[in-house]
């Protein structure tokens, strides 16, 4: 299964950045006291970077085959696939140089405090504590610590309800994800869907043209997801024909990071019907009978909200 985040092929850009340190005056302190010891970063001899698996949180087991964790493995960044207004995706090609040991991945970079643009960050936080009342705090007040806590809690959310999702879907067959193959900070590393010898990626619901029955079955896929979804007692939060892709002939739910925890959220019940709304007005319009009211009534009891 070969597979993220839908766009078309990639267009090609690549660069190196020599300095990733912490302290701004990094650079002026080491040049002023020891120039000699600043040296050139520790790059593979092809590939724009080694890997970054050795460091990462990596994904549930057991993993697929395509997943590449050796130390020999390096990155070659392909290009953009996606901007968003909460995150950027890149086209990542990960492999073993001189060996067919390669995978595609969706690099999904979440932007920091200020240039996201999350723009209803406390209807989704609702329900997620952190430990520390400091942190708590700066997130309440959106400083600008507290918005890189944000963003790092969408990015563990969307990891996790991948992680969680993807294998509910190796063990049911009824919900598919994109395997999330590793979080490192805001940065999150996941299967790419579509085409890995091209680069293209698996086209977005909105964009298929489906007769009857292949609607019907699309419909009968995403009811079996949003089934999935309510027993474990969560709701996408932003689910639509857009953050929805159709791989293979199966629907592969994308873009989590607002993942909602319907029973500690209270208005878990309102994004449940929100998602269950923004697609079957989707597959209404193109001429498919649904019964939105009773789909919502069981959903609701599956997730223990009534």
């Amino acid at each position: 299964m070969r597979s993220h985040d839908s766009f078309g092929p990639a267009t090609m850009r690549k660069g190196r950045r020599k300095f990733d340190d912490d302290e701004p005056d990094f650079l002026k302190r080491s040049s002023l006291a020891t120039p000699h010891l600043v040296e050139e970063p520790d790059l593979p001899e092809t590939g724009d970077n080694w890997s970054t698996w050795d460091g990462a949180l990596h994904g549930p087991k057991p993993r697929p085959d395509w997943v590449r964790t050796e130390h020999a493995a390096v990155d070659d960044e392909l290009g953009m696939l996606k901007t968003g207004k909460e995150a950027d995706v890149f086209l990542v090609r990960r492999h073993v140089p001189d060996t067919d040991k390669v995978s595609m991945l969706a690099a999904k970079r979440y932007r920091d405090g200020d240039h996201r643009l999350f723009h209803r960050d406390a209807g989704y936080l609702e329900g997620r504590r952190v430990r520390r009342s400091r942190e708590m705090r700066a997130m309440a007040n959106r400083t600008s610590f507290g918005k890189e806590m944000i963003a790092g809690q969408w990015a563990a959310a969307e990891f996790a309800a991948l992680s969680q999702l993807w294998a509910i879907g190796q063990a049911s067959g009824l919900v598919r994800v994109p395997y999330p193959v590793q979080l490192i900070g805001t940065e999150l590393m996941l299967e790419f869907i579509g085409d890995w010898d091209t680069g293209e990626a698996a086209p977005r619901l909105a964009q298929v043209r489906a007769n009857p029955d292949e609607l019907a079955d699309l419909w009968l896929q995403m009811t079996d997801a949003l089934s999935v979804l309510a027993r474990s007692q969560v709701a996408h939060g932003d689910l639509s024909p857009y953050n929805t892709l159709v791989h293979e002939g199966r629907l592969v739910l994308i873009d989590l990071p607002q993942i909602v925890d319907v029973v500690a959220n209270p208005q878990g019940a309102d994004f449940i019907a929100r998602d269950v709304r923004n697609v079957a007005g989707w597959f209404t319009q193109r001429g498919l009978r649904v019964d939105v009211d009773e789909l919502l009534e069981r959903l609701l009891y599956e997730a223990g909200l009534r």
